[in-house]
């Protein structure tokens, strides 16, 4: 195991460079030949408690692709963790792989890498893991969480997240459109994973029109058949006459080939970091009259429930409770963003460090 600390003295674009400049604590390279191991686990900061972040295990093209990929969601969930008031702070892990490899061993020797680091990283499910690989990384470290409900755990948290990116859609809607029914609003989401599932039974409920787009048509086909969600094309989601998009799938959506031809009032949705280039792509949104509602924010729900669990103090209700707090918690930032007339997901991130570095002073007077 190769453990990278930020250095004062960096190369532009290097990987210490990366981790210097969204000040990251840590990068750990994670290797095993034997099983075909190859994982990196990205903790942000740790102030406020552990850094607690999921596991997603993707076949990246590139090993830039996934160091970037670590790097940016890692620094996500310190401002999640921070906004949704939990006492933890922010990390990720992301295994480079088909997700076929998986297997015992393979899932027991990345539960190794987790233990040796005595804590400061608490792992659970992300994109292609599950509770069932959960059970297997726990049989070698106690620093995981998303357990099933038998073993003791919270069981599955999509369905948190996707409620508490619904709470976050009706603020945007309430700041868009002066209510946040969702009633008759065209609502286009995009991807059909266990979170864009949940999301859409929600939506459908409250009488929202809803287009629905994957990769996967047949994930696409059984969603569509379930809800009665309307079927759009990959390619053109983004020319859609829409009031709301969800982006659920992977991140980086709002970018500049996509940016320009979105035709809605607002950006609610389950994925991380769609906005590809912060800053950028940020101001564009607020200078276009778009309301964006912080990903980091609004699909904050699935690490509330793994983080009680993890805590020791686990109950639905209560978590379901927690998740709900989003809807104020969003309308909050998006009248800053509003009133001091900068990018919500700046607002955002400044409210979170403002939270960090309270704490922080607290720990410190000690």
């Amino acid at each position: 195991m190769l453990e990278i600390k930020a250095s004062e003295t960096v190369k532009e674009g290097s990987i210490f460079g990366q981790i210097t400049q969204m000040d990251h604590e840590q990068l750990v390279i994670c290797h095993d030949e034997a099983t075909g191991l190859k994982a990196l686990i990205g903790i942000h900061n740790t102030t406020l408690g552990p850094a607690l972040g999921g596991t997603r295990m993707w076949p990246y093209a590139t090993e830039e692709e996934a160091i970037t990929d670590v790097l940016r969601l890692s620094r996500g969930m310190t401002f999640k963790n921070a906004l949704a008031g939990l006492n933890l702070g922010g990390g990720k892990a992301v295994i480079i792989g088909n997700p076929k490899l998986k297997n015992e061993a393979f899932l027991r020797r990345f539960g190794r890498f987790v233990q040796s680091l005595g804590g400061r990283y608490v792992t659970a499910e992300d994109v292609n893991m599950k509770t069932s690989d959960m059970e297997y990384i726990a049989m070698e470290t106690r620093h995981v969480t998303g357990l099933p409900e038998i073993k003791g755990g919270g069981g599955d948290p999509s369905p948190v997240t996707a409620y508490g990116t619904y709470m976050g859609i009706k603020a945007a809607a309430h700041k868009a459109f002066g209510k946040d029914s969702l009633e008759g609003k065209k609502i286009c989401v995009q991807g059909v994973g266990q979170v864009g599932t949940y999301l859409i039974q929600h939506l459908i409920k409250e009488g929202a029109q809803v287009m629905i787009t994957d990769i996967f048509e047949d994930k696409l086909k059984a969603v569509a058949k379930e809800t009665g969600a309307t079927v759009v094309d990959p390619d053109v989601i983004y020319d859609m006459d829409m009031d709301i998009y969800a982006p659920c799938a992977l991140g980086a959506t709002i970018n500049d080939s996509t940016i320009d031809r979105l035709k809605c009032a607002v950006i609610a949705g389950g994925a991380n970091n769609q906005l590809k280039d912060e800053a950028k792509h940020g101001k564009i949104l607020l200078e276009k009259g778009i309301i964006y509602a912080p990903d980091f924010l609004i699909n904050a729900g699935g690490v509330i429930n793994v983080g009680a669990e993890y805590l020791g103090d686990y109950n639905r209700e209560t978590v379901y409770k927690q998740t709900e707090k989003i809807y104020d918690t969003c309308l909050s930032i998006l009248d800053k963003s509003q009133n001091e007339n900068i990018p919500a997901q700046q607002a955002a991130i400044e409210a979170a460090k403002e939270r960090i570095a309270a704490i922080g002073r607290v720990k410190l007077s000690f």
